[in-house]
């Protein structure tokens, strides 16, 4: 019991260290929105350099994410933790 505790914990600790956080990700959305900032914190590189090379889509682009920029962090939270969570050989109810 101690061990799987253990392994928890770890895992935990580990999905601490990497996830995202949706005020980071709108501040930098409000800062750097146009250049696809919030994009590259996110880990959504294709979409990043499209938005840097066409300014966010002529702007339209910027706009729409401020409605999807926190499901995309909850997303890329719930797919890392899946992710380590399986690396530790833990399954998550």
């Amino acid at each position: 019991m101690d061990e799987l505790r253990y392994r928890v914990l770890r895992a935990e600790s580990e999905y601490n260290s990497v996830k995202k956080d949706a005020r980071v990700a709108y501040g930098i959305w409000l800062v750097l929105g146009i250049f696809g900032g919030h994009r590259f914190y996110l880990g959504d590189t294709g979409r990043s350099i499209a938005m840097l090379f066409t300014l966010g889509g002529l702007g339209l682009w910027t706009l729409a994410d401020v409605f999807f920029v926190g499901r995309r962090v909850r997303t890329v939270n719930s797919s890392r933790r899946a992710a380590i969570m399986a690396r530790h050989g833990i399954v998550d109810a």
